[in-house]
């Protein structure tokens, strides 16, 4: 049987993906949010409010200072 993922709308341009593609950031992040739509990421629920956030923000809404 095939899992049934569903990928954030907004993984694609999220800079998590992109952290975590250029190894900077583990890829629990993405597996643990992004592939399987969970809504409690803090940085899905600011977008989907239309609020300004930064790019360090990781899901669980703590701030990685080391990512630029």
């Amino acid at each position: 049987m095939t899992p049934n993922y569903r990928i954030c709308k907004w993984y694609y341009c999220c800079p998590i993906k992109y952290f975590t593609d250029e190894k900077k950031l583990d890829s629990y992040w993405v597996d643990n949010y992004c592939l399987i739509g969970n809504t409690n990421c803090i940085r899905y629920q600011k977008e989907e409010a239309g609020v300004s956030h930064p790019d360090n923000l990781l899901p669980d809404g703590s701030i990685d200072s080391s990512l630029v």
